[in-house]
């Protein structure tokens, strides 16, 4: 339960801090591209079973694999673009969020 409400929590309320940390002025439109980034969980439709409360989504999905988020903080930090660089912001902190999950499953 607590895990959950961790990993959840850091997918709905602190990508809301993030937002606005990133643009006071439009942090609801921020807060919807950062949601959209959630998408990066289509990768799971590959897996076989698809979802397993057992598995570390880190390293074994190819979109969550350390090269995609290698890429991903990369884009972040030398990205010149607005919404590009968000994106992979929200791509990275997802990748620190389902790490943080696989942290908490080790337990």
């Amino acid at each position: 339960m607590l895990q959950n409400s961790i990993h959840y929590g850091m997918h709905f309320l602190v990508i809301i801090g993030i937002a606005y940390l990133y643009d006071k002025r439009h942090w609801r439109k921020a807060y919807l591209i950062l949601l959209a980034t959630m998408l990066v969980d289509a990768d799971h439709l590959l897996a076989s079973p698809i979802f397993d409360p057992e598995r570390c989504s880190i390293n074994f999905h190819v979109l969550h694999s350390y090269w995609a988020w290698s890429i991903y903080t990369l884009i972040a930090i030398f990205s010149k673009n607005y919404w590009i660089r968000l994106i992979a912001i929200g791509l990275s902190f997802h990748m620190l969020t389902d790490t943080v999950d696989c942290w908490l499953q080790n337990l």
